[in-house]
């Protein structure tokens, strides 16, 4: 079956819900009358294995004989947060850290466990582990992340070590510097 470019819309929507371990969610859009269904190969080709729930998304859109499904993701934003984090919320110190000037540094997650709510992973060339806590994850618009995934993080020091304060797909820094 070949798409033909008349039949793809782009939508501007929020993510319902989207579930990595069975690997689909959905979208909602003000004014469509049905979810639309993301699938988690979609997601990948974009960059990211998960996406948090009220993640504002854009998509490329196909209406099928099983319904409407995105095949593309444009753009994604993590639910609305602030610039600034603080570290009271994940370390007990109450140091407000600006977002906005901590380099992207390309890293691999090494493991994260949801259930347990933390993991971590490496910085491209360091052995160091990088400790990543789900609520990071949260903020940033991640539901979860994968053994081996590429990720960008913005790192801070903890009292424990260095953690990341933020977790961005690992092509960021290309698309950051195309705007």
């Amino acid at each position: 079956m070949t798409i033909e470019e008349s039949d793809l819309r782009v939508a501007q929507g929020r993510v319902k819900w989207f579930d990595p371990s069975k690997g689909f969610g959905f979208i909602v859009v003000e004014g469509f009358q049905t979810d639309i269904l993301l699938h988690a190969n979609v997601l990948r080709n974009f960059g990211q294995s998960s996406v948090a729930d009220g993640s504002g998304i854009s998509v490329t859109i196909q209406s099928t004989s099983r319904g409407t499904q995105a095949v593309e993701v444009l753009s994604i934003d993590p639910p609305v947060m602030a610039a600034t984090i603080s570290l009271l919320e994940l370390t007990g110190e109450g140091v407000e850290i600006d977002l906005t000037i901590l380099p992207m540094e390309p890293a691999r997650v090494k493991w994260f466990d949801k259930s347990k709510g933390f993991g971590f992973a490496n910085v491209f060339g360091k052995s160091e582990d990088i400790f990543v806590h789900i609520e990071v994850l949260r903020h940033s618009g991640f539901a979860d992340l994968q053994a081996g995934e590429a990720v960008c993080l913005k790192i801070t020091d903890g009292r424990r070590g260095r953690m990341a304060v933020q977790v961005l797909p690992w092509d960021a820094t290309l698309r950051e510097s195309s705007h």
